[in-house]
């Protein structure tokens, strides 16, 4: 909770660079509550179907990253959406591998302590910023979902991408997504949207 006001102050500062990404509820009106939110996702918590974090930068929150639609069993799986500013008191924050860091992090974590099998993200095909988050990790593009979430007040669609535990098996010492993201060792996949020479 006490990171609600902190969230806040980010998100409505940087309307222009959050608003056409942001999810939105098609059923009410556009609301920044962000008690209600942070108390929201600590009930998915503590119904252990989703995680909350935040990112920070040497201490300072600069985006967040939750984890949803947690299931377990046969399914085994979980969806990641994240979000950073651009820059923070002057301070580049956008494109310095922070995003990256913190998907990789959280990507380990869901398949290292908590032993699911298969890690999502999900991507309006026009955030070019977060596809390259996506192919800096090695996600595996998986196709299209048509009109998957209501995003800046319509539905769009969404590219999937995936991860799952054999992908991750050939990495050395069983080293995950940020061993392999650090040490280069990501492969090279093939995306739709960018053009091969």
């Amino acid at each position: 909770m006490r990171d609600a006001k902190t969230l806040e102050v980010l998100v409505l500062g940087n309307r222009d660079w959050l608003r056409p990404w942001e999810a939105t509820n098609p059923e009410a009106p556009q609301s920044f509550d962000f008690r209600s939110m942070v108390r929201g996702l600590l009930r998915q918590y503590d119904q252990q179907i989703g995680v909350p974090f935040v990112i920070e930068l040497n201490g300072v929150i600069v985006g967040q990253l939750n984890v949803a639609n947690i299931l377990y069993g046969a399914v085994s799986s979980a969806v990641i959406g994240y979000w950073v500013v651009p820059e923070l008191g002057g301070q580049a924050i956008a494109g310095r591998g922070i995003a990256p860091i913190a998907v990789a992090l959280a990507a380990d974590y869901l398949m290292g302590p908590m032993s699911l099998h298969r890690v999502e993200v999900n991507i309006v095909p026009e955030n070019s910023k977060s596809l390259r988050v996506a192919e800096k990790l090695g996600f595996r593009h998986e196709g299209l979902k048509q009109r998957y979430i209501h995003i800046n007040g319509e539905w769009r669609d969404h590219y999937v991408f995936a991860l799952t535990r054999e992908d991750l098996v050939s990495e050395p010492d069983g080293g995950g997504v940020l061993s392999r993201f650090k040490s280069g060792r990501v492969p090279n996949l093939t995306y739709p949207w960018r053009v091969e020479n």
